[in-house]
């Protein structure tokens, strides 16, 4: 094992919606995959490649460091970090994706602009731009113009336009900085502009879109900074091109230190998106659930009725084969890197109520501006088939046992919800005959889960058909309106949930040994279920206090990972993850006091 570089998932992202980039503390990208957020790494740093010393970054450095300061320009996916020298020199640096209207259209490339500007004296820098290629084996090959590098990263080629001295950055020479520099970053295309009038504009623009953004927002009195940095992070997790939406921005951090379980998230997840588009539904932000219902729609003709896999890449690719990247050595040294993810290849039957669920909501909003139709309806029916075909059968379940599979209640819960919510969109359209016969559909899952989850003897109901354990997701049994929340059924299933998943501030998925042992960590998402669920069972007070606990765990710009080390605080797990941030939305619009506290 190489020795742990200095990465921490304290990182914050930048992004446009097609271009995803993480920058740590020091100002240094250190992740970014091209052409899309599931290509290959052209910053691969975090993930230690093995193309040589110092690969895989692009920073701006200053000599004699004496401290630097780092955030968001307020309301926007745009970084500012200020450097200062001992010297009392001073610089800052602006990092973002553009995103802007123009010609009718959302401009959003795969690029990213660098403005370098002197805030007080002359601070002497380097620029280190040091892209690698083919999954960090290789060092990009570098070429200059007159006024750019193009740099060969294996399959891509991307190309860098700047007013800064060519010579010093290929060299990553020292030199005074007396007037702003701009960098852009981008396709390899010739750049017409004057880059650094371009910069400027296009920041201007950017940081207009992001806060026009989220003034349409409908945000909750209290918590608003947190979820507003939530918000616009889920947004940057959005494909925009195909309406997808990625569990995480990266690969193989693994969920803890040296666990192997690390698992590649930069696809689409249907049950990941499904809560993303759900919490920014709290929100009112309809435009990413108009666009993800593309995405569904074109996954409802692809599957045509028949299986339908967890997860697809952003342009809905369904072979996700799983594989090593042997030249990343991995997060702190702790490999395997993976490629792909075998999941693709599991039956996850909650997959279809996912599916269900958010288009459903098509054929009740008039916000959208297109409405479902009967066609729609007809398709959707297809899915609520399969949907019912499958409910009583074993799957690898929402938490992807690779070599277990159960008939799991949360798979046929789902699978309940899309009988039921066909039902309800039938009803919408005057369907009388197809309302019926969905709602008796789900009356016959929900007679099977009733008898066949509940365990007589324990008085609770299980993670399984006829089994005897239990798992985060019954706490969804209520939250989808499947029972209320005061049924002693689920009063009896919380507290067992509680008494044996609950560690401190912490809920664990399960707690059985699984295909790599007992787990290590807690999932941050289950964490927030069972705040939700404390808030249902009257226990506000409660909730509101493990509530702050979790929003304390956040990194420096606002975000969460995927898991979290319980007797020592330190995120684990991809990042940014949004089942995590959904999380702290949803919590955040059921804890919060009302508006008319202080209107």
């Amino acid at each position: 094992m190489t020795p742990s570089p200095p990465h921490t998932l304290d990182l914050s992202p930048i992004g446009n919606c097609a271009a995803t980039a993480l920058i740590d503390r020091q100002g240094r990208f250190v992740w970014a995959c091209c052409p899309r957020v599931d290509g290959e790494p052209v910053f691969s740093a975090l993930l230690d490649p093995t193309a040589g010393d110092g690969a895989g970054y692009w920073s701006v450095e200053i000599e004699d460091q004496a401290e630097i300061e780092q955030a968001y320009i307020r309301n926007t996916a745009v970084l500012r970090t200020v450097m200062r020298d001992t010297h009392g020199n001073a610089l800052e640096v602006i990092d973002f994706a553009p995103r802007l209207h123009h010609l009718n259209r959302t401009y959003r490339p795969w690029a990213f602009y660098r403005l370098v500007r002197p805030l007080k004296g002359a601070p002497r820098i380097r620029i280190r731009l040091t892209p690698t290629g083919n999954w960090g084996r290789d060092l990009a090959r570098e070429t200059a113009g007159s006024s750019h590098i193009r740099y060969e990263c294996g399959p891509v080629d991307m190309r860098l336009t700047t007013n800064a001295p060519l010579t010093y950055v290929r060299n990553a020479h020292i030199f005074r900085l007396e007037k702003p520099l701009a960098f852009h970053l981008g396709p390899d295309e010739p750049y017409p502009n004057d880059v650094l009038a371009d910069s400027e504009h296009m920041l201007h623009a950017t940081t207009a879109y992001w806060q026009g953004w989220v003034r349409t927002l409908s945000l909750p009195l209290e918590w608003q900074t947190a979820v507003i940095r939530a918000a616009i992070t889920l947004k940057l997790c959005a494909y925009e091109e195909t309406g997808a939406i990625v569990a995480a921005m990266t690969t193989s951090i693994p969920e803890a230190p040296g666990s192997q379980r690390n698992w590649d998230y930069r696809y689409c997840w249907i049950r990941d998106a499904y809560y993303v588009v759900r919490a920014l539904n709290r929100l009112g932000a309809a435009d990413m659930l108009e666009s993800y219902l593309v995405y569904l729609r074109n996954l409802v003709d692809m599957s045509a009725g028949g299986h339908v896999q967890p997860l697809y890449s952003v342009g809905l690719e369904a072979d996700l084969v799983e594989r090593i990247a042997p030249d990343m050595q991995g997060y702190h040294g702790m490999g395997p890197v993976r490629v792909g993810n075998q999941a693709f290849e599991h039956h996850q039957h909650d997959v279809y109520g996912q599916m269900i669920l958010p288009l459903t909501q098509a054929f009740f909003d008039e916000r959208f501006l297109r409405l479902g139709t009967e066609s729609d309806f007809a398709a959707m029916e297809r899915v609520g088939e399969r949907a019912f075909t499958v409910y009583d059968q074993p799957d690898a379940g929402l938490w992807e046992f690779r070599t277990r599979a159960r008939v799991h209640t949360y798979s046929a819960l789902l699978c309940w919800a899309a009988c039921d919510r066909l039902g309800n969109a039938a009803a919408s359209l005057g369907l009388t005959e197809r309302s019926e016969h969905w709602t008796h559909r789900a009356k016959i899952i929900r007679k099977a889960i009733e008898e066949k989850a509940w365990n007589e003897t324990l008085g609770i109901f299980t993670g399984s058909f006829g089994g005897d354990e239990v798992d985060a997701s019954l706490l969804q049994l209520f939250e989808l309106g499947f029972l209320p929340a005061d049924d002693p059924r689920c009063v009896a299933t919380f507290a067992e949930v509680e008494r044996q998943l609950r560690k401190g501030d912490n809920l664990y998925r399960y707690v059985e040994p699984d295909d790599f042992g007992e787990p290590e960590t807690a999932f941050n998402f289950c964490t927030f279920w069972y705040i939700e669920a404390l808030y249902m069972q009257g226990r506000v007070e409660e909730a509101r206090d493990l509530f702050e606990a979790m929003l304390a765990r956040r990194t420096h710009s606002g975000l969460l990972s995927e898991d979290v080390k319980v007797d020592t605080g330190e995120l684990w797990g991809n990042f940014p993850q949004t089942y995590s941030l959904v999380g702290l939305i949803t919590c955040a619009t059921l804890l919060s006091r009302p508006w008319t506290a202080i209107r």
